[in-house]
């Protein structure tokens, strides 16, 4: 894995990154490394945010980067993914809170490694995660979040599948944000994902039961 492309990404040179990419698949790069490493520059612009050396218009830039590389690398992937679908997923960043990079990531990321993935986007109020688990039979839903205000709407969101009787049939994934063990406990949900990478695999372990 090369820094060239992290860096471009990271500091939001589009036409180098453009380039590299194009470049790499002409080199016959594996795609999936190609996809790593934009993954690995949008944990470096997220960190840039965090510590105010990036603002919002910073961090949309950024997602637009990420979604026109992965425009460039879909294609490749196309034979590898496309073919047998492993499997239904839902995603979306929960009630009150309207971040979706971190989802938008996780999104791709699913998509690419062979998942149908049903973005429900932001500020989802939990009857809707219910009405797609119900539409879709989906076996495994990510609830995403940034702020800690999401904490109780993922939980909400986790109860309200309950209710509906479906929590048995699906598993459960948050992630975003300061979610850790002790947020997932708190919120009833079936693991944490620290990462898109570590998403796609929580959720090939569970389709694979």
């Amino acid at each position: 894995m090369s820094d060239e492309l992290i860096q471009a990404v990271s500091e939001l040179d589009e036409k180098e990154a453009l380039r590299l990419t194009q470049s790499k698949l002409a080199l016959g790069e594996n795609p999936h490394v190609i996809l790593e490493e934009s993954r690995k520059a949008m944990e470096i612009v997220g960190k840039k945010f965090a510590a105010g050396e990036y603002f919002l218009p910073e961090l949309i830039f950024s997602a637009e980067i990420l979604k026109e590389i992965t425009a460039i690398v879909k294609p490749k992937l196309v034979g590898e993914t496309r073919i047998n679908r492993l499997g239904k997923c839902i995603i979306g960043t929960v009630a009150g809170d309207i971040h979706d990079i971190g989802k938008d990531i996780v999104v791709f990321m699913l998509d690419v490694n062979g998942f149908e993935v049903y973005d429900l986007g932001v500020d989802v109020p939990p009857p809707k995660f219910v009405e797609k688990i119900k539409e879709t039979g989906a076996p495994v839903v990510g609830l995403s979040g940034f702020l800690t205000l999401a904490f109780d709407s993922m939980k909400e969101t986790v109860e309200a599948i309950k209710s509906a009787g479906l929590r048995d049939k699906v598993k459960i994934m948050v992630g975003g944000g300061q979610i850790d063990e002790e947020i997932r406990k708190y919120t009833g949900a079936d693991a944490y994902g620290q990462d898109a990478m570590a998403g796609v695999t929580l959720a090939k372990q569970w389709m694979s039961r």
